[in-house]
């Protein structure tokens, strides 16, 4: 199952991204700590790719339909929210609130735009993925953001979180890609068969 692995190994690498992304926009305030960094970001970041990984082994091999319950893996990176709550009560900061459930739902909303299967649905997806773009335009323009569009630095910043986004989008749509489960029946076992036994049993009925 190397895909399995290679899953696993691009999580952590995409993880560790985020993480330099975070501490680039803090700037000297960030800190770097044991479970902040390690276990409530890396750690899923590899459960994620681990998964996605295994999605890509099922869609190559047994195409399991159940695979495509993997789309969900992405709230792995929710697991912070869940020891929040256990230790302090529903009382989480800001910022790691809307992260750890925001950014898993934008990827799962970004894949269903790529790889759903109702043509409306993906449309209505991918207009909801494009929502932000107009609207950190208005801000900057109103300077209610602190993304300066017209600074190397600020335009940099911008497509290093955007492109991290699309990447987990095309990870997350691969169990999207895994083929529903198929109707039981004459011809489902029909269609099944590789080609020269489907014209063998053609030529049989004949």
């Amino acid at each position: 199952m190397g895909t399995v692995a290679v899953g696993a190994l691009c999580g952590l690498a995409w993880a560790c991204g985020l993480r330099g992304f975070m501490s680039l926009l803090a700037g000297w305030s960030s800190t770097v700590t044991w479970p902040g960094t390690f276990l409530f970001l890396l750690l899923p970041g590899v459960v994620v790719g681990l998964l996605l990984g295994l999605a890509e082994h099922l869609r190559r091999t047994t195409g399991n339909p159940r695979g495509r319950l993997l789309v969900w893996s992405p709230f792995a990176f929710a697991a912070v929210l869940v020891v929040g709550i256990v230790r302090d009560g529903f009382h989480v900061e800001g910022g790691i609130g809307t992260g750890a459930i925001g950014l898993p739902a934008f990827s799962i909303i970004g894949a269903y735009a790529l790889a759903g299967r109702r043509r409306w649905a993906r449309v209505a997806c991918g207009l909801l993925v494009l929502v932000p773009v107009p609207i950190l335009l208005l801000l900057e323009v109103a300077g209610g953001t602190s993304v300066n569009f017209g600074d190397p630095r600020g335009v940099w910043m911008s497509v290093y979180l955007v492109t991290f986004i699309a990447v987990l989008m095309v990870a997350t749509s691969i169990p999207l890609r895994i083929p529903p489960r198929r109707p039981a029946g004459p011809l489902a076992t029909v269609s099944a068969l590789p080609v020269d036994a489907t014209t063998t049993a053609q030529h049989g009925a004949t």
